[in-house]
């Protein structure tokens, strides 16, 4: 495995961010940031064995600074949302930043997806380390974080989260990449399954209402797969408030520490596909209703709505106001640990 560094750029107020990219035998690669602990580009082949980049992201370190869709980032220390930017520890109320709608999202206006991490090649692999100081964005505790990442001959890239913290906190870590699996153009045609009998239904800010309900009858039921633009304009609660999907489902057969499958992409006209596996609870989809407007992407690319879909696997959003949630909290002296796996291949003919 080649592993190669170089200074991508700097951030306003001077710091270095560096790119890796990292180079199996068959000559797949992956391109990662050390703002936000980012997936810049995943080449991949197709079913002809021709590679292509199948993650949106920016060409230049600084467009990645402020960027309104987290292209590829990982967002923190909370990812999703908290209702009305307030939850309870302890008996003591905190208060996050409010930075989507009435709700905090994704850890506030400067989270780990806005902070250029520590960068090191390490055993085979590529680790960022960001260490949050207790009060950042209203979190309590010194957290130290550790995104590893790395990338198999068999074009496998696994992302393992490890933390702790001085005090009791909360924590939900994610990476936010986008995927488009015909390397351009609308996602609404590719294939989406999910290992999901149930999701969370919310109200209009996507904050969880409680319990969660069956897919069953629902266009939320992707249990055998179908295109991701099929029910997308159906007229349902959770498309209606977001011009397309962006909800949490729940991973069947969850158990704290244990892999299992979440997802498969899969895209006819190309012939890749990808399978999403996880320790996590939930995965939220979101199809990128809003891309839109956001910055130039790479080789001058301007996105559209619905041009890629992240598949965020984390704990539940709002899960510090749900008890009856898999729980968030991190005591002092324990390990936060998670796994997600992207795991690239070709549909067999």
């Amino acid at each position: 495995m080649a592993i190669n560094r170089k200074l991508w750029g700097r951030t306003p107020d001077g710091k270095a961010i560096y790119k890796y990219t990292l180079t199996n035998a068959s000559g797949a690669s992956v391109v990662l940031g050390s703002i936000g602990a980012a997936i810049v580009s995943v080449n991949v082949p197709d079913k002809n064995g021709k590679l292509g980049d199948v993650a949106l992201g920016y060409g230049k370190a600084e467009q990645y600074v402020n960027d309104g869709p987290y292209l590829g980032k990982c967002p923190g220390r909370f990812a999703n949302r908290i209702a009305k930017g307030k939850f309870t520890l302890d008996g003591k109320t905190y208060s996050v930043p409010v930075n989507n709608g009435p709700n905090h999202l994704h850890g506030g206006p400067q989270g780990f997806s806005e902070q250029v991490w520590e960068s090191r090649k390490r055993k085979g692999g590529v680790e960022f380390k960001y260490v949050s100081a207790d009060g950042e964005m209203g979190y309590p505790g010194q957290v130290v974080v550790v995104a590893r990442y790395e990338w198999s001959e068999e074009n496998e890239l696994r992302l393992t989260f490890s933390a702790k913290s001085d005090k009791r906190t909360v924590i939900n870590l994610t990476n936010h990449a986008y995927f488009n699996l015909n390397c351009g153009g609308s996602i609404l045609r590719q294939f989406l399954k999910l290992n999901c009998s149930e999701y969370l239904p919310t109200d209009p800010g996507l904050i969880p209402l409680g319990d969660p309900a069956p897919v069953a009858g629902t266009p939320m039921d992707f249990l055998n797969g179908k295109t991701l633009g099929r029910d997308i304009k159906k007229d349902f609660p959770a498309l209606n408030y977001g011009k397309g999907y962006d909800a949490c489902w729940v991973i069947d057969g969850y158990r704290k520490g244990q892999i299992q499958e979440a997802a498969e992409l899969w895209s006819n006209r190309s012939g890749r596909t990808l399978k999403v596996y996880t320790t996590q609870p939930g995965i939220q989809v979101y199809t990128g209703n809003w891309l839109g407007g956001c910055p130039v992407g790479k080789r001058g690319r301007i996105y559209h709505d619905y041009e890629g879909v992240a598949l965020e696997c984390q704990h539940f959003p709002d899960s510090p106001n749900q008890p009856a949630y898999p729980s968030t909290v991190l005591n002092p002296g324990k390990i936060y640990h998670e796994a997600i796996i992207f795991a690239f291949g070709v549909k067999k003919k």
